[in-house]
């Protein structure tokens, strides 16, 4: 699947969340496809999420 694919069902997934759901409907979904990005892509290898969770720590 390319990414334009996965973009359009992206897109076309919060449209329906926007629809049903109204503004508030539309963020869930936005933060969980976010969330749901993150995991995918660390589980692919694309990037580091646990640096993205760690912070700068001190020192």
């Amino acid at each position: 699947m390319t990414t334009s694919t996965v973009g359009l069902l992206a897109g076309l997934l919060l449209g329906v969340a926007a629809a049903a759901g109204g503004f508030t409907g539309f963020l869930v979904a936005l933060v969980l496809g976010a969330i749901g990005y993150v995991i995918g892509g660390h589980r692919d290898g694309e990037f580091d999420a646990t640096a993205l969770l760690r912070g700068r720590g001190r020192g």
